[in-house]
């Protein structure tokens, strides 16, 4: 079962067996283990059993191997489909900054757009299969969000944008490779682990968000702009990591087991998520190490 979250939702987690792709293909012979959209059907079988499918994309384990099907996600799908995600949150970024100034009316449009992706990526979290609309109308609004938010905080904290993009990159860059020298080893149980807790992080940030509202918590209550504000922002940050290493986990497993080529706007769409979470939380980190200057 997919989580309702955009953020958490992922392709191949699901609550009876964590993240299916951490697992191994079992043996000829061997129980089912969940269901495969994309296992071939096993000669003699039952037409409607699966009893392959622990990997999301494994194939046949009976006769011989097959070359790549035609169709199948490469690395090259990803990068193509990612970099037009990226495109368009950094063309939406551009179009808010450059013509929308820091004003009332602004703020009001950049948290209109940040609900329009949040709807639009809930409805893609939602389909069984990726659709190219949504994820770039997300992305485009999404964009919008971060150009005037972005905008906002270099008015108050010059060049904190382009520091927190350095830092995204930084952080990004450190957690691929950590994760390609198998440093960080992505299984079910780091997944489970991992998922239990952002969510305890997203419930006590809700629940911090209330009481500020209500005037029971202060001055952001644990999203202050002091030391304890940036230690919840290095933890958010640390939990937008364990995103990514889900995303390239999904992205290896797919590409290794053959997963259709529309899969990729999938992958693209959680990368997305991910640097998104990482840029604002890294943002809100470079104002409060730059102070009130």
């Amino acid at each position: 079962m997919r989580s309702s979250n955009p953020v958490f939702s992922r392709r191949g987690f699901s609550r009876d067996n964590g993240y299916a792709g951490f697992n191994a293909a079992p043996q000829a012979g061997g129980p089912a283990v969940g269901t495969n959209p994309y296992a071939q059907n096993p000669s003699g079988q039952n037409p409607y059993a699966n009893p392959y499918a622990a990997n999301p994309y494994a194939t046949d384990p009976y006769g011989p191997q097959a070359p790549a099907r035609a169709g199948a996600m490469t690395m090259d799908d990803v990068v193509t489909r990612t970099a037009m995600t990226l495109g368009t949150v950094a063309l939406g970024a551009v179009l808010a900054w450059a013509l929308l100034p820091v004003s009332s009316t602004s703020y009001g449009l950049a948290v209109g757009s940040a609900l329009v992706a949040f709807v639009l990526a809930m409805v893609q979290s939602f389909k069984r299969t990726p659709a190219p609309a949504l994820i770039l109308g997300y992305a485009f609004f999404e964009g919008i969000f971060l150009g005037v938010l972005s905008e906002m905080y270099n008015s108050q904290w010059s060049g904190a944008p382009f520091q927190a993009v350095l830092g995204t990159m930084a952080v990004s860059a450190a957690s691929l490779l950590a994760y390609k020298q198998r440093w960080i080893r992505v299984t079910a149980r780091y997944a489970r682990i991992g998922m239990i807790i952002a969510m305890a992080f997203l419930m006590v940030m809700v629940v911090n968000l209330l009481l500020v509202a209500f005037g029971v918590a202060g001055d952001g209550g644990l999203r202050d702009f002091g030391p304890l504000g940036a230690l919840v922002g290095v933890l958010a940050i640390l939990i937008g990591c364990f995103f990514l290493t889900l995303d390239f986990k999904q992205i290896e497993d797919g590409i290794t087991y053959g997963a259709p080529r529309q899969e990729s706007w999938l992958a693209a769409f959680g990368l997305t998520m991910s640097l998104v979470w990482i840029y604002l939380e890294m943002l809100r980190l470079v104002a409060i190490f730059s102070g009130n200057d």
